[in-house]
């Protein structure tokens, strides 16, 4: 709070924990007071961040989100929606009735992303993987900055470990700033920044696939036995 300027935007990324008894406490909903206690904050989004792996429960469904809670300071704030926009589900939809018969309904450009946020964490495969155990995807900040900030602005992360929330920011002509506890994660932080200063950054490009089934999906295995055709 002291460093975020009017108008400017926090973004607080969690998880959940779990007790000793197995007890599991959302920490958003834990944490919200704190940040609703100050009356500058305004709680603008709360963004769930859903990917496929991970950890399998054997007592409870198997963890598969996190939560990003976005904040601005004050009532003026930036978001820039064509930064982020996404391809259309149904791109050739037209309206139906009214003023506006057989014209394209959806935005050309794309459309807003949602408060659901689909891709995947960073496991022993993906391609931004480091040493770091619990690595976010570059996506999860790059979306928050590219949406919530200009050219130039400074993003700070406190809690920076392998350097994501600065790379995104240095890879769209944002200044960065960040710290961390282990310095063995600062060493990575600063040589993943020099990649993206070289433009040899390992990264998944925000937006790709998750999955692009081949062309031929007409004979799949299935609940009802192998190799059936399903439309």
């Amino acid at each position: 709070m002291r460093i975020l300027k009017r108008g400017g935007s926090l973004c607080w990324q969690v998880g959940h924990y779990v007790s000793s008894d197995a007890q599991v406490t959302p920490l958003d909903i834990a944490l919200h007071p704190i940040f609703a206690s100050h009356e500058a904050l305004v709680l603008r989004n709360r963004i769930v961040w859903h990917f496929e792996h991970g950890l399998n429960c054997k007592q409870r469904f198997s963890g598969r989100h996190e939560t990003i809670l976005w904040y601005t300071k004050g009532e003026r704030y930036k978001f820039n929606l064509e930064a982020v926009r996404v391809p259309q589900k149904y791109p050739g939809k037209r309206a139906y009735k009214g003023p506006r018969l057989g014209e394209f309904s959806s935005h050309p450009r794309g459309k807003n992303p949602g408060d659901v946020w689909v891709f995947p964490n960073v496991k022993n495969n993906h391609v931004e993987k480091t040493s770091h155990p619990c690595q976010f995807p570059i996506e999860l900040p790059e979306r928050l900055i590219l949406a919530l900030s200009r050219s130039d602005d400074l993003i700070v992360d406190p809690y920076l470990g392998a350097g994501t929330t600065a790379v995104a920011a240095v890879m769209h002509g944002r200044r960065a700033a960040g710290s961390d506890l282990v310095s063995e994660y600062l060493t990575i932080a600063r040589q993943r920044i020099k990649t993206v200063i070289k433009g040899t950054v390992p990264y998944r490009p925000i937006g790709k696939p998750v999955y692009v089934p081949p062309a031929n999906t007409s004979l799949t295995t299935s609940p009802f036995g192998p190799n059936r055709r399903v439309s």
